[in-house]
């Protein structure tokens, strides 16, 4: 017959602590049943079982009850009209729990009914978060304060609410299975600087000393809303540097440092810091931070700039050009800043000072003084670096005024001087005997040399030429050529100062120093025919009066006196090169 056994209790009740409770109650027992010498109630805590002897709340029999509840319990029902509501006054937390009553009807009809109220007592008051607040999205937050106290009423106020923005406050009542709830709902938009804040709830019971109140941190979920990096900076090659980045975001980000599409670094955090040692030009560029919490991204940049002296400048090959060519030379390098390029041709400066990183120099129609070094120099304020080409300019012979030819004391010396890219070649045409000279032979004594781009020829004549107004015939033709040309030119005659004499005097003393010279050599003249019986035939020269190759030794003496003679008190010494035969 336990089925008629019947009880209707709060599942779930609440209570502010020194407070009190109502836990209200009602109970069926079988119709059958006749109480013996009236009905009585007793409510256990903790468990339904006797026999486990639980904690007495309330009995009707007798006061003796466990001490925790001693003046504190009251049974508010009538137990004849079924209402078996019990009254717990000045409550604690300890006296949280579940609570079962028991009817006693007399004699064997007693039962404790396996249903439970259970109680909450609280000390501060519930607040309902929901389980993630997200930034910029409408947000309430609920608190709760039991109303199951009929001699108290309580009141909610919010607390530190003055910094939200547009806070809107409203307040319900709510009761449910014989219990009530008093509630109060903030509602507002949270930001990113909400993250953190403190927000109150209080409960107080007016006329009273009872206050509650429960703080809460609001946890806003929020994107990325800045990321802090290091300004731009310059850094010398080889040195280190340390880029920082911060992020402001909740939860914390994943952070990466990025350099172009490649991922230098990556961390979980609020700030992570990459560190580049031994920094190379290779690692000029842009680094970008990036954030990323799950709620948004953000990223930010830098520009690392690497300062390093110029690289040795790229110029052309050194190269061999043809004479009225123009070309054109290119020199580039590397360096920051961006140094400024300068060409030097044989240490002089050549065309203008550039500020990048490539630099032209153009030649028009190049001549042989464009042959040479070229060197390009870069520099700037961490130092400086240069290259070098040559440029080797050819061209046709060029025949230069040395070209001559001279009395000597042998007979006539021919020099042809000649300057061209390849190097002249040098021959001597004797067109009155139709004969090249291009080689030593017993009768012209023919040499080269070449010194540089400059080539010379001499060769010696030592028959005699036929005389020609008082002078030898002298026809002589010098021609030169390389592999861009040849040029014949005819060797004009020239006097030598020490065969010419240069003799100042006055008009008595030239007259007679002259008339003395001439006397001498008729005498010698004479006697050489005496001697050799046949007259000889002399190589003829310009001048007859220097010319002794064939007076004979023993009248050699005579000769050098005739010669040092003073003139008008300054001695003249005329040093005459004797010729043997």
């Amino acid at each position: 017959a336990s089925c008629q056994w019947n009880v209707w209790v709060p599942r779930d009740i609440s209570a502010m602590t020194n407070s009190c409770v109502v836990i209200s109650c009602t109970f069926m027992y079988p119709s059958g049943i006749r109480p013996y010498r009236g009905i009585h109630g007793i409510w256990y805590f903790g468990q339904p079982y006797p026999q486990l002897f639980p904690p007495v709340v309330f009995k009707t029999r007798t006061d003796v009850v466990h001490e925790s509840y001693k003046g504190r319990t009251k049974l508010l029902g009538d137990l004849h009209q079924r209402n078996c509501t019990l009254l717990i006054n000045n409550i604690g937390t300890e006296h949280s729990g579940r609570y079962y009553f028991r009817a006693d009807l007399g004699g064997a009809n007693m039962y404790t009914f396996p249903d439970f109220a259970e109680l909450k007592v609280l000390d501060q008051p519930n607040i309902d978060v929901p389980e993630e607040i997200v930034s910029d999205e409408n947000l309430e937050l609920t608190c709760y304060a039991p109303d199951n106290c009929p001699d108290m009423t309580p009141e909610i106020q919010w607390m530190y609410t003055d910094y939200l923005p547009d806070p809107e406050f409203s307040s319900d009542y709510l009761e449910e299975s014989n219990t009530a709830v008093l509630s109060s709902t903030l509602t507002f938009t949270p930001r990113p600087m909400h993250n953190g804040q403190l927000l109150g709830c209080r409960v107080y019971y007016p006329n009273t000393t009872l206050v509650y109140e429960r703080l809460i941190s609001l946890d806003i979920k929020y994107a990325p809303r800045s990321v802090w990096v290091n300004v731009s900076s310059e850094v010398m090659e080889g040195s280190s540097v340390m880029l920082h980045c911060e992020v402001d975001s909740n939860p914390p980000p994943r952070i990466s440092w990025m350099f172009g599409d490649q991922e230098l670094l990556w961390d979980t955090a609020s700030n992570v810091s990459l560190s580049l040692d031994d920094v190379t030009p290779a690692q000029e560029g842009i680094y970008t931070c990036v954030g990323d919490n799950g709620y948004g991204l953000m990223n930010t940049s830098l520009y690392l700039a690497v300062k390093y002296p110029p690289r040795e400048p790229v110029v052309n090959d050194s190269m061999t050009v043809q004479e009225g060519n123009s070309l054109a030379l290119h020199c580039s390098t590397q360096g920051s800043p961006a140094p400024t390029l300068t060409w030097l041709k044989d240490g002089e400066l050549v065309g203008t000072i550039t500020a990048e990183e490539l630099s032209v120099l153009e030649i028009l129609e190049i001549t042989p003084q464009g042959d040479g070094q070229y060197r390009c120099l870069a520099e700037n304020e961490h130092g400086r670096a240069s290259s070098s080409l040559n440029i080797t300019v050819e061209y046709a012979p060029v025949l230069l005024e040395e070209s001559k030819c001279t009395v000597v004391r042998e007979g006539v010396q021919c020099v042809c001087m000649a300057t061209g890219n390849p190097e002249p070649i040098i021959e001597f045409y004797l067109p009155d005997l139709n004969v090249t000279i291009n080689e030593t032979d017993g009768r012209y004594n023919f040499y080269t040399h070449t010194d540089g781009h400059t080539s010379t020829g001499m060769i010696k004549l030592r028959e005699k030429g036929e005389r020609v107004d008082n002078g030898p015939a002298v026809n002589v033709h010098c021609s030169i050529s390389n592999m861009y040309g040849r040029e014949s030119v005819h060797l004009e005659l020239q006097q030598e100062k020490k065969y010419m004499m240069a003799v100042i005097v006055g008009t008595i003393g030239g007259v007679a120093v002259i008339a003395f010279i001439i006397a001498a050599v008729r005498y010698v003249g004479h006697n050489n025919k005496k001697e050799n019986g046949n007259p000889r035939q002399d190589v003829v020269l310009e001048n007859p009066a220097l010319y002794y190759s064939a007076v004979k030794k023993d009248k050699q003496n005579l000769r050098k006196k005739v010669l040092k003679t003073e003139l008008l008190g300054s001695k003249f010494n005329s040093i005459l090169e004797e010729t043997t035969v």
